[in-house]
């Protein structure tokens, strides 16, 4: 199984990476005011990308923060369960 998920991943990689190299064009980002940026296109798609999951980060963060805050609170208020005693002469 594990041979399979390395495979998978190389996979991946290597088709990200052929992706990468044949869009390598030169790519004009028009901003405000007149001012422009000129990058390669696999550049820019990895901006926007880790701007896409940072963004998706910051969006689950308050639920988990509260999940989290709910699951404290209920195990500190959780009864524990009483262990069961070994009995004379069990191992």
């Amino acid at each position: 199984m594990w041979l399979l998920r390395w495979i998978l991943k190389a996979a991946i990689f290597f088709t990200l990476f052929a992706f990468a190299l044949n869009n390598q064009h030169e790519v004009t980002t028009h901003f405000f005011f007149g001012n422009q940026w000129k990058a390669p296109l696999v550049v820019l798609l990895l901006i926007a990308f880790t701007a896409g999951l940072f963004i998706g980060v910051l969006g689950m963060l308050p639920r988990w923060w509260r999940q989290r805050k709910a699951h404290r609170a209920s195990a500190s208020q959780a009864p524990s369960a009483p262990r069961p005693r070994a009995q004379d002469g069990a191992a």
